[in-house]
């Protein structure tokens, strides 16, 4: 697997990373305790460096699996955890800014808390999971350049930030990262966040690069979600707009039909060449869906081949907004 440096501090990580989330939250039931250590460990095998967690997802539960699943090869791995929420909240549901706190002294609590349930001694990315309007950001970045003065975290990352937010945050403790939804059917972070990114010597870690899963192609208009699958809440998986949104699916089965790929590697091989700081963490819990994802790291798509994709994909009109209005009140500030 190649490696990708994030940011200007010495972060180097797999050019594919790992999204632990759905292993225990948000797409349906936990899945099975002993599988996801497993498929973990076979994830490092097969060369991924980088997972990524969250005290919410559960809450605290997924943040345990991912310290018990790497604990073997700590040394071999970059583990990525976020604070920013009430922890009695379900960030899926629970809407509104409310929900969030980035009070210094409560950073402070999630850090200790995610080092015990990690089992680690550092903390090797710390997020901010969402911006909180409430706290200036600059006492967000206080806090965290505290904690990494004291060894208790290496890398300070930001999630959905503003422009204006990051260059705030950046100037009180550098800013290795950024992670951001980015795909093919979201692309709003071309516009002004990625060239300051660029600008800033910051890396992006896209999330939901395969669209919650509708890139890989597995879903028609007739897929339904459980009431356990925050999929059920977005209005880009409503019935009419996965209809809508299935000329983006064929759009990369074409192309893959061309390099003897799938829709999931093509997608992923598109963010990879837009830039060689990007690194995405597509989530999965089936050993044959990570074999898949990590396939794409050995496509090759020329410069006129990312083009044509790009310039194809901004013609097909995507239906239907990412999340509900309040959700998406806590991005991007």
């Amino acid at each position: 697997m190649q490696k990708r440096k994030l940011g200007t501090h010495g972060l180097e990580v797999s050019a594919i990373g790992l999204g632990c989330m759905g292993m225990s939250f948000s797409y349906g039931p936990p899945k099975d305790r002993d599988a996801m250590i497993a498929l973990m460990r076979a994830a490092v095998d097969k060369g991924v460096t980088f997972f990524d967690t969250a005290e919410v997802y559960g809450p605290f539960t997924n943040e345990e699996l991912v310290g018990e699943a790497l604990a073997p090869v700590r040394d071999q791995v970059v583990i990525a955890t976020k604070f920013g929420f009430n922890t009695n909240v379900d960030p899926r549901r629970d809407t509104g800014v409310s929900a969030l706190n980035s009070r210094p002294e409560h950073i402070k609590e999630v850090a200790d808390a995610s080092l015990k349930r990690l089992g680690v001694d550092v903390i090797d990315l710390f997020y901010q999971h969402r911006v909180d309007p409430a706290v200036p950001i600059e006492d967000v970045a206080g806090a965290v350049k505290d904690l990494i003065d004291a060894g208790k975290v290496r890398y300070f990352g930001l999630s959905e930030a503003g422009a204006q937010t990051i260059r705030r945050a950046h100037a009180v403790q550098p800013v290795s990262v950024l992670q951001n939804e980015y795909s093919l059917w979201w692309r709003r972070p071309e516009a002004e966040i990625i060239p300051l990114l660029e600008e800033l010597g910051i890396g992006l870690v896209p999330y939901s690069p395969l669209g919650k899963g509708f890139l890989t192609g597995a879903m028609d208009e007739n897929s339904s979600f459980g009431s356990d699958d925050f999929r059920s809440a977005l209005p880009r998986f409503a019935p009419d707009a996965l209809k809508a949104n299935l000329a983006m699916v064929d759009l990369l089965k074409q192309i893959a039909a061309d390099k003897q790929a799938t829709p999931a590697q093509i997608a992923l091989a598109w963010l990879l060449a837009q830039k060689p700081w990007i690194a995405p963490i597509p989530g999965t819990t089936k050993l044959h869906r990570l074999e898949e994802n990590l396939g794409a790291a050995s496509i090759s798509l020329t410069d006129p081949d990312v083009a044509d994709l790009s310039k194809a994909a901004a013609q097909i009109a995507v239906v239907g907004d990412r999340y509900p209005e309040k959700l998406e009140q806590m991005t991007n500030l």
